[in-house]
């Protein structure tokens, strides 16, 4: 008996039960489209925390104030007002390796625009504040030196703000109340999409000098954003700025320090690693599945096995050798198990699709996924085929004979 004959007769044997067949390939189907579409939500995931954190700027540290101590009870991170402009315009000029310096102080604020109103966060900072954090203008302009300076009543507004608003286009120009105080709007952001429950698009940008004045009230600032020039001089720009802050605040030796500085690649690595186990995760509890499917083929296939005895029979009585027998049964295994895995293939895909646009949620279906799924669905079908082949193989041709 030829390969090729062998295989027409495995061929033959699983058309010739259609519907067990096709029941017996389910759980593969399931499983490969779960491991598919699973790893495709925690890679949309991953892909969405790096698009939102890059979104913030490159290269980027952000220091802000540190820790109060309160009856030795330590508050909440921020809850110090260390940090000033000045600290600010210090790391500019003293500290090397850095392309541009933002100091930032926000607030939250009730915005209204002809009849509509919205909540939203206030960010006063300076011109550079555009370069350094990304937030590149879409209509109009970003604050300039003088308008900081002179403390002038202007925002930029962001495009989320601008939909609640109901206004869109035709907002330059026009003035909107902030807390009740007018301010011109003289420019529009561009969409960065959300970072967590935090929208970067639901701002509106002011100068910090009118912030300051008019809305907090103090002269402490929240942030002080810098770019660093280059990525491999982040460590030491971070040290250079820890030991100008030092040295502002009048820290003692032994004394921690009142501010803190995050590192934007630190933050990239550890929900880069978040999201990755979170995707192992999914992928591992989608390949469940796929085991169980397997274990349907070894059932069905020892069933098979039993029911087609006499058959094995006759064909070792005509003279096909063991391994003939076992490679058919193989390749009935590895039919069952490899065409699962294409329409589960196929699914996947197209429910990872459905997903993004029924729920908004980023999926990235990647080629490696689908190798892996497809290839494990194969291996499976190796696996769970091997015992229920040998068992057939093993018969001896008068037994399944007289077998009844």
């Amino acid at each position: 008996m030829q390969l090729l004959e062998t295989i027409l007769i495995a061929l033959r044997s699983l058309t010739g039960n259609r519907m067990r067949s096709a029941l017996t390939m389910l759980g593969v189907v399931i499983g490969v489209a779960a491991v598919i579409a699973m790893i495709a939500i925690g890679q949309g995931a991953n892909k969405q925390v790096t698009s939102s954190i890059q979104g913030l700027g490159t290269n980027l540290l952000m220091v802000s104030p540190g820790q109060a101590m309160q009856g030795g009870v330590r508050q909440g991170a921020g809850s110090l007002t260390t940090l000033t402009v000045d600290d600010a315009n210090a790391i500019k000029e003293q500290v090397a390796g850095v392309s541009g310096v933002a100091a930032e102080v926000s607030t939250d604020a009730n915005v209204v625009f002809a009849n509509m109103n919205t909540g939203t966060s206030i960010i006063g900072t300076v011109p550079e504040y555009a370069s350094v954090r990304n937030s590149n203008v879409a209509w109009g302009r970003f604050i300039t030196e003088e308008e900081v300076r002179d403390s002038s009543m202007v925002a930029v507004v962001g495009s989320e703000v601008l939909t609640n608003l109901g206004a869109q286009g035709n907002i330059l120009g026009n003035r909107i109340l902030v807390n009740r105080i007018p301010f011109t709007v003289i420019g529009t952001l561009q969409s960065k999409g959300s970072s967590g429950p935090f929208s970067q698009d639901d701002q509106i940008i002011i100068p910090i000098s009118t912030a300051m004045s008019r809305l907090t009230g103090s002269k402490s600032v929240r942030t002080i954003n810098i770019a660093v020039k280059s990525e491999a001089d982040m460590d030491q720009v971070s040290a250079s700025v820890t030991d100008l802050l030092r040295t502002r605040h009048r820290l003692a030796q032994n004394a921690d320090d009142d501010f803190t500085i995050r590192n934007q690649a630190e933050i990239m690595n550890t929900l880069s690693s978040i999201t990755g186990v979170f995707t192992i995760l999914l992928g591992g509890i989608a390949s469940i599945s796929l085991l169980v499917g397997g274990i349907g083929i070894m059932n069905i296939m020892l069933v098979s096995v039993t029911e087609r005895t006499k058959e094995i029979g006759i064909l070792k009585a005509l003279g096909a050798k063991r391994h003939q027998i076992l490679n058919q049964f193989m390749i009935e295994s590895m039919a069952l198990s490899g065409l699962g895995g294409i329409i589960g293939v196929v699914i996947g895909i197209a429910g990872s699709y459905i997903m993004q646009q029924v729920f908004q949620f980023q999926t990235v279906v990647a080629v490696s996924s689908v190798m892996l799924a497809f290839s494990f669905s194969l291996l499976v079908g190796i696996f769970f085929g091997v015992y229920p082949a040998l068992k057939a193989s093993r018969l001896h041709p008068i037994e399944a004979l007289r077998f009844e």
